[in-house]
């Protein structure tokens, strides 16, 4: 395979574990890879924007700085039954390191992937501005407030669409690349990444130290407690991934892509955004494996 290859890049939804996205991208470009189209959900829409941008760089350098208690304070609770945060502080910290944007101006052919809720329908974001569209595509359901744009109320994008290799279908690139971040458990992956231990420090407050233990509960719980058991806040989570694995071994079996680099579900915590460097790391090593696995190494 020609290194020299142009590249439609389908970059898959799957909270932190979307930072892989970064190592992957790396990667292709060190191997001469050209990214010519982007189509992302949720997380691969956030990544994939700020990179369309020029911006990625930049964006990494921010993620490694992050710490635990820094993910917490970009959580602008939203005091609404629509969701637990407005995303806001988030949108607004990306637009100054980016800048405002259209998607028609950006070099790169670009989709963000939403979910229309009234209409109960896919929706393809390609242009008009570009954190309007990466706020309506990572709007997790019962996280962050639905996005109201164009007369729409949108939500992530991985409702429907996990791994969106639809909307790359008119491109005229030489290969299709996807990432999957859904991939098949693998322990091992989990146990051999470094996990930093910090705790939140007690003069953080009470507050930070109740957004922390509820974000563990999202999450930490269910392999511990029977089905029975299961909260709320467990049983919305397990189920959302549960739909969204359902949903891209679908996509993936009918709409094969040249290359796919899967990302196992395993491999960290949704909200486990001040562990960006080994996310990385593990993206760039699981797009070095897919390739040598194709021969296009």
């Amino acid at each position: 395979m020609n290194k020299q290859s142009t590249v439609s890049l389908v970059l898959g939804s799957g909270a932190a574990r979307g930072l892989a996205h970064i190592g992957v991208i790396e990667w292709l470009s060190e191997h001469g890879y050209r990214i010519e189209s982007i189509a992302g959900a949720s997380m691969g829409a956030l990544v994939g924007g700020i990179y369309a941008a020029g911006e990625l760089d930049s964006y990494k350098q921010w993620l490694l700085a992050l710490e635990k208690m820094d993910v917490i304070r970009f959580l602008d609770l939203a005091f609404s039954s629509e969701g637990l945060f407005k995303g806001d502080r988030l949108m607004d910290v990306l637009r100054e390191m980016v800048g405002d944007r259209n998607i028609e101006d950006l070099p790169i052919t670009y989709t963000a992937v939403a979910c229309d809720l009234d209409r109960q329908r896919e929706v393809w974001l390609t242009d008009g501005a570009l954190f309007d569209a990466i706020r309506a595509s990572i709007a997790i359901p019962t996280v962050f407030t639905p996005h109201r744009y164009r007369g729409m109320k949108l939500l992530d994008g991985g409702l429907l669409n996990p791994v969106p290799i639809a909307p790359t279908f008119k491109d005229m690139t030489d290969l299709t690349i996807a990432v999957d971040l859904n991939g098949m458990r693998d322990e091992g992956v989990a146990s051999n990444m470094k996990v930093t231990g910090e705790s939140v420090p007690a003069t953080s407050g009470r507050r930070h130290a109740t957004v922390q233990r509820f974000l563990d509960s999202i999450q930490n719980s269910i392999a511990q407690r029977r089905p029975s058991d299961l909260g709320l806040f467990d049983l919305l989570s397990s189920s959302f991934e549960t739909m969204q694995n359902a949903i891209s071994s679908i996509k993936l079996a009918t709409y094969a892509p040249d290359i796919l680099i899967q990302i196992p579900r395993s491999a960290c915590k949704a909200y486990e955004f001040d562990r960006a460097a080994e996310l990385i790391e593990l993206g760039h090593a699981m797009a070095s494996e897919a390739f040598s696995d194709a021969g296009a190494e």
